[in-house]
């Protein structure tokens, strides 16, 4: 039955899915916590550049971004990303970026509910006693709200997984564009459809419970 399957890295296929969850994950948590900063900041022009990449970003369609991440970026601006001439990993990392400039967005949304949260007694006390804005943002407010907003960043990270399937618009070795490949060349359509929904489940599902125990072991208490 499973015959069709030699010739096929399909493991190769997941793991390149993997690599691009992981990557794009570390990116988006960055960006998005800085843009979180920027949305909570004192400094209008800050506020006003994190309010409008937000708003902006995320109405914008993901292949729309990752198609301009090649298009645009690779083709038009001529960026290479340190790999002008390894056109594979050129739009492997292009697809991170793409991922991440997008993910950030609904990371930074995530977070921010997080910091609504935190007192705003607590973050006047530590500017009482001289504490900046910037040490009061990483020391007493974050720390409080990433533990608040762990089941939100779950949800986040079991979509970007899912969303990986887009970089097979600009050529990614990934589970998607396999797939694709194997339903043009195999008659096995359903089987097929079966055995990569199967491989998203298991990559997501350990991914949903994990977090939902974090999310009750590292709660806090109010």
């Amino acid at each position: 039955m499973f015959d069709f399957l030699e010739g096929y890295d399909v493991l190769g296929a997941f793991w390149t899915t993997v690599q691009l969850t992981l990557l794009s994950a570390v990116g988006s948590l960055v960006w998005g916590t800085i843009l979180a900063g920027m949305r909570v900041s004192p400094v209008p022009l800050m506020r006003g550049f994190g309010t409008a990449y937000v708003n902006i970003v995320r109405n914008i369609p993901l292949t729309v971004i990752i198609v301009f991440t090649s298009l645009g970026l690779a083709d038009v601006f001529g960026v290479t990303l340190g790999a002008a001439d390894d056109f594979d990993a050129l739009s492997f990392r292009l697809a991170v970026l793409g991922l991440s400039a997008y993910t950030a967005t609904f990371v930074c949304e995530a977070l921010r509910s997080g910091i609504n949260t935190v007192p705003v007694g607590q973050a006047e006390a530590a500017r009482a006693i001289g504490l900046s804005f910037t040490q009061v943002l990483t020391l007493i407010v974050l720390p409080q709200a990433f533990r608040t907003v762990i089941g939100p960043m779950a949800n986040v990270l079991i979509a970007l997984t899912k969303n990986t399937t887009v970089a097979a618009a600009i050529g990614v070795a990934e589970a998607a564009l396999l797939m694709k490949e194997m339903i043009e060349n195999e008659a096995q359509l359903l089987l097929i459809a079966t055995i990569f929904a199967l491989g998203f489940v298991v990559l997501t599902l350990p991914t949903g419970l994990l977090f939902g125990w974090l999310s009750k072991r590292l709660a806090v208490k109010r």
